[in-house]
């Protein structure tokens, strides 16, 4: 397991540049060849890069899991046609939706996805669709923003420090994990923007304490 703390073009929010599976993970291109070598490294992941709408949030516009990508529709004609002349084993959709932030409002891994209620039943057919998992609608802690204030992965869970006890049982039986509540980026809510991991590690915020690190840790099974 590897844990390592940084900043992504001087940000503590690297999980804006970059969304992870097991078998990927998909990173700003601008970002420096010397982090997207510790990214993979950390995660055991290749790094395949990538831009939408021009910018370097791809972690705000994109989430995967590893049977799909769900890319927001902000993405240009010639970024879609880059991403796919890559040939990445994995369904590759373009999400309708005016809820186009999608790494904000989507947590995913390869058994369940949970998302911001706020979504059409139209857009959760397409997200049903790319990730092949089935899908459900919520909010935790008060936040629809799902995917910006919680981490899911295939060996683990992180709510927010505002979730209840009530969300926290009703969330460890959908997703079959013992979740555990706590903060980033020094007592912070944003721990998904604060994060990017899968089940081989994990890469937060510089500002991000041991404490914090240790109860993400414990909660995603890494240690």
């Amino acid at each position: 397991m590897d844990a390592i703390k940084c900043q992504i073009n001087g940000s503590d929010y690297i999980g804006a540049y970059a969304t992870s599976t097991d078998k990927y993970t998909i990173i700003a291109g601008n970002v420096s060849e010397r982090i997207k070598e510790l990214v993979s490294k950390t995660l055991a992941t290749e790094c395949i890069s990538m831009m939408v709408s021009g910018t370097d949030l791809v972690g705000l516009f994109c989430k995967a899991n590893s049977n799909g990508i769900a890319i927001s529709n902000m993405i240009s004609d010639s970024e879609l046609h880059r991403i796919k002349e890559m040939k990445i084993d994995a369904n590759i959709e373009v999400i309708g939706s005016s809820l186009n932030a999608l790494g904000n409002n989507i947590i995913v891994n390869d058994r369940i996805a949970i998302v911001n209620n706020e979504y059409t039943e139209n857009d959760i057919s397409q997200l049903r669709d790319v990730f092949g998992v089935e899908v459900i609608k919520a909010e935790i802690g008060g936040f629809r923003t799902i995917g910006a204030n919680n981490i899911l992965t295939n060996k683990g869970f992180v709510i927010n420090n505002r979730g209840t006890d009530q969300e926290k049982e009703k969330f460890d039986k959908f997703t079959g994990f013992d979740s555990i509540r706590t903060t980033a980026n020094t007592g912070g809510l944003s721990i998904g923007l604060s994060a990017i991991a899968n089940s081989n590690g994990i890469l937060v915020g510089n500002e991000t304490t041991g404490f914090e690190l240790t109860r993400i840790i414990d909660a995603l099974n890494l240690s």
